[in-house]
């Protein structure tokens, strides 16, 4: 059909205009991806969330609020009782002893490893990481630098440079304020004007927990207007403790002043969740923003050494001992696959999807953490990934997958928890079963009055074991500092009594809130 000038001219704009409209309709009707926050602290122990209610000396209001409008966790976990290898899992969303990241001399994940940052930026986020990285090549990496010629005298030689393809802008990040203490590395300005320069800032001697805040919601207020993904790593309460004034005068009395240093460093930690849930809500964008708060690994009780938790253990000796963060009521510590090395206090929250002021006790894992954030960005979960997307089981659509089963394997040590059985081999010397349902402390050895169970186990583990790397169960009797561990905390294995371990736990302090009046918030 011909047409006029005019009409054609007419025909065309009115065209465009049906265009314009339908695109912009589409446009409107298109949920925005979520954005997401992941905060992973460092030895934070799973006692020290006081909606646990284990102990009543530690605060945190905000992470309780965080709760109340979303989920907790009461049997979260993480893949690894060692801060590189539960990182390495958690932002590959892999169990990392898949591509031989056993433990930090493992070190740097391997550069054909996928993060989650890479897949999210792949899928439109923009990508920010602040704090403790851990996942480069490090001066106790000798494998790898014997295989780049970089073992020299038995010491690795690596400079920055030859770090950089390791490090967050070469794994996914677009932004970063990588860090642990007074130094970071960085290409986004905090407390300085270069917007668009990479380069070290020294912060100046500020406190680092409220530093590596400030950053995080520098990296917001930048993005608060597109999808993004911000990866918060606080270095603490990890060793070297330190806090201000600020925070320490929040927790008067007689207490070892590791536990006061470290209660008010998880009390800035707390304060930091607070601020960034209040610009959330001042860009209006709380609602649709997912966030997790876990820790990386129990926290290190220091029971290898003569006088574990020693009030006379000054605040500024390094690791390894305490570091003032406990594990209540769980047994065991950092290190260790008892329940203190590998169960961490573990929140989500996403007021838009989740359901509010819920509490799940079905067993989960930082890999799970992986494959949801990606299901909730619109990604497709590669099969080779290892967790599951939780959202359809927290908003009641699925049920739990009962058979579902968790593995572990740490130095010469390997687990698997399946429902509410524990398999723990330590070395070639102990099997212990636990039903952690009736026995969270694991305190009583079921072995022998159910052979079934843990032969079962005993079998899922050795399958899982041996698609690792290097494969199978570890084979090695428990090194020194494994073998005081079980000897402290496991001296005995009486099946069907009740073992009794020595206690490193201060006991000096009555239980904290009850759920029931957390729930109230009372």
């Amino acid at each position: 059909m011909y047409l006029s000038g005019r009409k054609s001219r007419l025909f065309l704009t009115a065209f465009a205009l049906v265009v314009a409209f339908a695109g912009a309709y589409f446009f409107f009707q298109q949920p925005r991806q979520p954005n997401v926050i992941l905060i992973f602290t460092d030895d934070w122990g799973y006692g020290d969330l006081e909606l646990h209610g284990a102990l009543a000396d530690i605060k945190t209001p905000h992470l309780n609020a965080l709760a109340r409008q979303g989920v907790l966790f009461t049997n979260g976990y993480v893949t690894s009782p060692q801060c590189s290898p539960s990182r390495a899992g958690l932002l590959t969303g892999r169990y990392q002893q898949r591509f031989g990241f056993n433990h930090i001399p493992d070190s740097p994940l391997p550069l054909e490893e996928i993060t989650l940052a890479d897949r999210l930026r792949e899928a439109g986020y923009v990508t920010g990481m602040v704090g403790k990285w851990h996942l480069e090549p490090n001066h106790l990496s000798k494998k790898w630098a014997s295989k780049h010629n970089l073992l020299k005298n038995g010491h690795v030689q690596v400079s920055h440079e030859i770090q950089l393809p390791y490090l967050p802008k070469a794994r996914g990040f677009d932004e970063y304020f990588q860090g642990e203490m007074n130094n970071y590395w960085r290409n986004f300005p905090v407390y300085v004007k270069k917007p668009n320069y990479q380069g070290w800032t020294n912060a100046g001697g500020r406190f680092r927990v409220d530093v590596q805040t400030d950053a995080g919601l520098a990296f917001i207020q930048r993005n608060a207007d597109r999808p993004f993904f911000l990866y918060l790593s606080y270095f603490a309460p990890h060793v070297p403790l330190e806090a201000t004034d600020k925070y320490l005068q929040r927790f008067p009395g007689e207490m070892p002043e590791r536990r006061r240093t470290a209660l008010a460093m998880m009390s800035a930690v707390d304060d930091g969740v607070g601020r960034i849930v209040d610009l959330l809500r001042n860009k209006g964008i709380c609602e649709q923003t997912l966030i997790v708060f876990t820790s990386d690994n129990g926290a290190p009780l220091g029971a290898q050494q003569k006088a574990p938790m020693a009030d006379v253990l000054p605040v500024n000796k390094a690791g390894p001992a305490w570091d003032g963060s406990r594990n209540d009521p769980m047994t065991g510590e950092k290190g260790m696959l008892s329940e203190g090395g590998i169960r961490i206090p573990m929140i989500w929250s996403w007021p838009d999807e989740l359901p509010k002021n819920k509490t799940i006790h079905d067993p989960m894992i930082t890999l799970d953490i992986t494959a949801t954030i990606l299901a909730a960005a619109g990604v497709s979960v590669p099969p080779k990934l290892d967790g599951e997307d939780l959202i359809p089981f927290l908003k009641g659509e699925t049920s739990y997958d009962g058979e579902r089963s968790l593995f572990w394997r740490f130095w010469n040590q390997a687990a698997v928890r399946a429902g509410d059985w524990k398999l723990l081999q330590a070395g070639d010397e102990r099997e212990m079963l636990f039903n952690l349902a009736r026995d969270p402390q694991e305190k009583v050895n079921e072995i022998e009055n159910h052979p079934d169970i843990a032969n079962q186990l005993r079998q899922q583990l050795e399958t899982w074991t041996d698609e690792l790397e290097p494969a199978g169960l570890p084979a090695k009797p428990l090194n020194n500092q494994e073998r005081e561990w079980y000897r402290y905390y496991f001296p005995t294995e009486l099946s069907g009594e009740t073992a009794a371990a020595g206690d490193v736990r201060l006991n000096v302090n009555p239980p904290g809130l009850l759920e029931s009046q957390f729930r109230s918030g009372k």
